[in-house]
């Protein structure tokens, strides 16, 4: 037998969250052809998600992190303190090594890009139903890089987002309520930790990384 039954004999139950229909549509079809799954519910939003899953309770989430309102993230991270034990599969169009290592300790399981192989994508979906985590070679390898950079703390992430908005140090100090001189040490630690030499490059770095998103 080509599809292999859940251990129950029962399908696995899918739901899939996604702000585009058209993918939702896709992924419905993708998974309706497989014997041994089906696709159980959907979500536009990460708020919707995090209702509808906790009341339906699929077997396996598929997550999108790039939602209006809540965020995927969020999402996984509301779902997860609701049910440790849920399952949720991330598969975005994000690949940087900082959306993957959050995503990850928010509590996916594990991390799919987009543009991955349909049968990649049944095939993970089982192997997380059965409590695997897989992750694919360049998702390992963007982890370990992630791991040999020094992390930015929550508060240089805000500077990185205001900078990104092209507010100078003493806008950035008034906007957080901090001296300008602070302000000044948390620039220089940020082109430091990105390993750049101005505040120009700061912007296309974070953005390549997943640091941060422009909306």
């Amino acid at each position: 037998m080509d599809q292999i039954m859940a251990e129950s004999g029962q399908r696995i139950r899918v739901f899939c969250v996604d702000d585009h229909r058209v993918m939702l549509e896709g992924l419905a079809l993708l998974i309706g052809r497989q014997a041994d799954m089906e696709v159980v519910g959907s979500a536009t939003n990460g708020e919707q998600a995090i209702d509808l899953v906790a009341r339906m309770k699929p077997d396996v989430t598929l997550m999108d992190l790039q939602l209006p309102g809540v965020s995927g993230l969020d999402a996984i991270r509301k779902i997860r303190q609701a049910d440790p034990h849920a399952r949720i599969v991330v598969l975005t169009m994000y690949q940087g090594d900082e959306d993957i290592y959050r995503a990850l300790e928010a509590g996916a399981a594990t991390y799919l890009l987009k543009d991955a192989l349909s049968e990649d994508l049944v095939r993970v979906i089982r192997d997380v139903h059965s409590g695997g985590r897989p992750l694919g070679r360049d998702v390992e390898a963007a982890l370990a890089g992630r791991l040999k950079q020094p992390p930015l703390t929550p508060r240089e992430v805000e500077v990185v987002r205001l900078i990104a908005e092209g507010m100078r140090n003493k806008e950035i100090a008034v906007t957080l309520g901090i001296s300008e001189q602070t302000a000044k040490v948390h620039v220089k630690n940020i082109l430091a930790k990105l390993g750049v030499s101005d505040r120009a490059a700061v912007i296309p770095v974070a953005l390549r990384r997943g640091i941060i998103h422009l909306q």
